[in-house]
């Protein structure tokens, strides 16, 4: 793991140290908000404002620079300086926003009882954070849990268009072998969530998203994830990002052409790799499960499709499991 480099942007944070562990238990209900930070200058007030207008207010914030050319790093100093909250900036591993988000993680510390994850230029509802704890709390002390929900997808100027695809399937490893269903700024980790991802974060070389990581490692490990139809987050949705909205028929026929040139192979083996390296915190039904996963891709055609079925691999729609049919069909799975 690459060291942060920490710059203290709030005085009861003075100091010059590198290591992780910045901040101390502030109480049991404490949140760590994780920013990952790039070029975000343009939206980045309105993100940070919405953490201000929480109903939650027991809360901190680190924001991780990956080498920002704009003055986003000075904005938050300006706000760090309006805030009562602890406001601390990091110089980021400059290795994308991946890698950005795992070091994020593993800066939070020892201590905190759970983290948020944060991008930089949504907005969060006053409830995001309140609504993530209340259902937290239901999940046994040192079970990991994760939580992560929907999100209302928003214009440039925040303008509601619709809401992202609500899933009904229950969330388990089977499904996160082949698929992402919360994006990485719905998510809220507790203690032992957060141990986890920390622990394991070394391992995720050259995996494809943080989210998609969390979500595998923790089902993968008997957590919990926890899968709230609800929308708290007014997700900004730009020309960059469309394809990542995830919610159209021009982002499904995307996705079956990456699947097609062989990206989601791709996408599978880097994870399956990350796995692989991290067996030993996955229980042995999910260590089985990826162990048949790898050899299905091996298969001869004719016994692809069969074990698909015979290990329970699936995605959430029905326009999802025909991809991954077609992904096994013509071995780009």
């Amino acid at each position: 793991m690459t060291s942060n480099t920490k710059e203290t942007v709030n005085q009861r944070l003075f100091g010059n140290a590198a290591s992780p562990g910045i901040l101390s238990d502030d109480g049991a209900d404490h949140v760590v908000i994780l920013m990952a930070l790039y070029n975000g200058r343009a939206d980045l007030d309105s993100q940070l404002e919405s953490y201000r207008a929480q109903s939650h207010r027991n809360w901190s914030l680190i924001v991780s620079d990956d080498g920002s050319r704009d003055d986003g790093p000075d904005r938050i100093r300006d706000f760090a300086a309006r805030t009562d909250r602890d406001v601390t900036l990091l110089r980021g591993p400059g290795q994308g926003f991946a890698r950005n988000f795992l070091e994020l993680l593993v800066a939070a510390g020892p201590h905190v009882p759970f983290a948020a994850l944060s991008d930089q230029d949504d907005v969060w509802l006053p409830e995001k954070l309140g609504r993530a704890l209340r259902h937290l709390a239901n999940v046994p002390d040192g079970q990991p849990a994760l939580y992560a929900g929907r999100t209302v997808i928003c214009d440039q100027d925040l303008k509601p268009l619709r809401r992202s695809p609500e899933f009904a399937l229950p969330p388990s490893f089977r499904n996160a072998l082949v698929q992402s269903i919360g994006g990485g700024n719905t998510m809220v980790l507790n203690r032992a969530a957060l141990d986890l991802a920390q622990e394991t974060a070394r391992y995720a070389e050259g995996i494809v998203a943080h989210d998609w990581w969390l979500y595998q490692i923790v089902s993968g490990a008997g957590g919990r994830v926890i899968y709230d139809p609800e929308p708290l987050v007014l997700y900004r949705q730009h020309d960059r990002n469309l394809i990542g909205a995830n919610d159209t028929m021009r982002a499904s026929l995307h996705r079956l052409a990456q699947v097609m040139r062989g990206r989601f192979r791709d996408w599978n083996t880097a994870n399956s790799t990350a796995l692989d390296a991290a067996a030993h915190w996955l229980t042995p039904e999910a260590r089985d499960t990826l162990a048949r996963f790898r050899d299905l891709r091996s298969h001869p055609v004719r016994h692809r499709l069969a074990a698909l079925r015979d290990i329970g691999l699936y995605r959430q729609t029905a326009r999802g499991n025909i991809a991954l049919k077609l992904a096994a069909l013509f071995n780009r799975i």
